[in-house]
């Protein structure tokens, strides 16, 4: 894995140190793991969608939390004694798993739905009305000009 040196921004920018922690970040999950499978989807202007291939989990087993700007979904298989079943051949991977994603500002979980082994995880950008883009009116001013 190659690391970058931001350091050169920091001198002069103020503020952004939160893009380059996310960089830092991106480039660091990119090494992981890919268990589970999962896709991206955009649904909407504002929708997006996370689509995890979690076959073999329970609802129970699943957590998906949401903290300021990071979506974390974590997968513990519940421990069974009765599963002393001998493999001859085990391709369905039911390891424990950990999956963050980062989200844009302003976006949010509005849902989850385990079904047919897919977690779908349904996200919505909801931008505050103070953020918006809003027309100003222009109004002329009533008293007519002086003139000379």
């Amino acid at each position: 894995m190659r690391t970058f040196d931001y350091s050169p921004f920091y001198r002069g920018t103020v503020g952004f140190d939160r893009v380059f922690d996310l960089l830092n970040s991106a480039a660091g999950q990119s090494s992981a793991n890919g268990y589970p499978p999962y896709n991206i989807e955009k649904s909407g202007d504002n929708a997006y969608r996370i689509v995890m291939a979690v076959a073999g989990f329970a609802e129970a087993e699943l957590n998906v939390t949401q903290k300021e700007n990071e979506l974390l979904v974590t997968g513990q298989a519940a421990a069974n004694g009765q599963d002393e079943k001998q493999y001859l051949y085990r391709g369905i991977a039911g390891r424990n798993f950990e999956r963050r994603f980062q989200l844009a500002d302003h976006v949010k979980v509005v849902g989850a739905k385990l079904a047919n082994g897919l977690l779908t995880i349904e996200l919505q950008r909801e931008i505050p009305e103070e953020k918006k883009a809003r027309a100003i009116p222009v109004v002329a001013d009533a008293q007519p000009a002086l003139t000379h």
